[in-house]
């Protein structure tokens, strides 16, 4: 792998506080090409900056893109760790195969986006609740006017020093279930991480946004009724006792932070049931108090607390609108073995 000088530096945020999320981006990225053919080659790292794309190739046409987001932390003695790299890279791979790009070598780009990080360490933020979020990506870039998969892409991973996911802070969020769009459907890209994905989702949000909302809640596609997953998040509801979240049937995300969360969940010795809850079970649940706290899980937020839903003209509101045990305690855990303030007895973390 060549790693090629920096001659210019970027200027950092000083004050960490003032960190906004994915705005600011470090002086160096790892890059890597694909032909057919030939495979992989020529990994580098080398300076950030503008790719130079053919006004035809492939993904600006039939947008065959996916990408990653995972995190490297500060710890209180300065050193940094990462969580759950290979699970990323594993899932990358299966995006990679329902897009019908070329696999990666899980080791190898472990490797060179450890290098990465080490090269960039001092971009990483010290304050607790920021990181550097990483974003490894593939594009297709072959100049073909044809809807084939193409025979050429390009790898390549940024860093970003972020703050908070939500800039007011952790507190619980106003949530749009939306029944007049749907995100995606059975036989389609939903368990893939791949832009059109997030391109399908924003017109309801944007809707969302303007009325006041932070996130929509997406139902199924096919009756309309059952509860999948949040714009950025999978979801999870505490309801009668248990924990209850969409299962993976190929239309939601296999998310990361989901599985940490799970597996948290049952070691505190609760039930976790894996089906799709329906619209008129979140609002009795919550009318009745059977429904007692409600959150979303993703690698940017970690663990977001709800505290209303919307659905057509109806308002509900969960508990008191604050953040509930279950939520907070599952926060405070996950971010604690993150930025090591708790053991890891999971093997999740990796040093760099």
């Amino acid at each position: 792998m060549e790693i090629f000088p920096v001659t210019e530096k970027k200027t950092r945020v000083e004050d960490e506080s003032e960190l906004v999320f994915g705005t600011l981006f470090t002086d160096r990225m790892f890059v890597m090409d694909y032909e057919a053919g030939r495979g992989w080659h020529s990994p580098r790292i080398v300076p950030y900056g503008p790719f130079s794309l053919d006004p035809a190739c492939s993904v600006l046409h039939y947008a065959q893109e996916i990408f990653e987001g995972l995190k490297v932390f500060r710890r209180p003695d300065g050193s940094l760790a990462t969580f759950r790299p290979r699970d990323n890279f594993e899932r990358f791979n299966r995006s990679a195969a329902r897009m019908c790009m070329p696999e990666l070598n899980v080791d190898f780009v472990l490797d060179a986006f450890k290098e990465l990080v080490r090269l960039e360490a001092d971009w990483v933020p010290h304050s607790f609740g920021t990181s550097l979020y990483v974003r490894p990506t593939m594009i297709a870039v072959d100049p073909y006017l044809g809807v084939r998969p193409s025979n050429k892409y390009l790898f390549y991973i940024i860093l970003s020093p972020v703050g908070p996911y939500y800039k007011n802070g952790f507190s619980p969020v106003k949530i749009l279930i939306s029944d007049e769009y749907v995100r995606s459907a059975p036989g389609g890209t939903g368990e893939a991480k791949t832009g059109g994905n997030y391109a399908a989702s924003l017109k309801a949000s944007m809707e969302a946004t303007e009325l006041g909302y932070d996130q929509v809640l997406w139902l199924d596609a096919v009756e309309r009724k059952y509860i999948e997953e949040v714009g950025s998040m999978n979801i999870c509801f505490l309801y009668d006792g248990k924990v209850v979240t969409s299962p993976l049937k190929g239309t939601i995300l296999d998310g990361i932070t989901r599985r940490s969360i799970l597996t948290l969940v049952r070691e505190m010795g609760l039930q976790v049931e894996e089906r799709a809850l329906s619209v008129d079970e979140i609002l009795e649940g919550v009318a009745s108090g059977r429904l007692k706290e409600a959150f979303g899980t993703g690698t940017a937020a970690v663990v977001s607390p709800v505290g209303q839903f919307t659905y057509r003209d109806r308002t509900v509101t969960i508990g008191d609108g604050n953040m509930g045990e279950l939520t907070g305690k599952l926060y405070e855990t996950l971010t604690g073995i993150q930025y090591g303030k708790i053991a890891d007895p999971h093997g999740w973390v990796e040093m760099i």
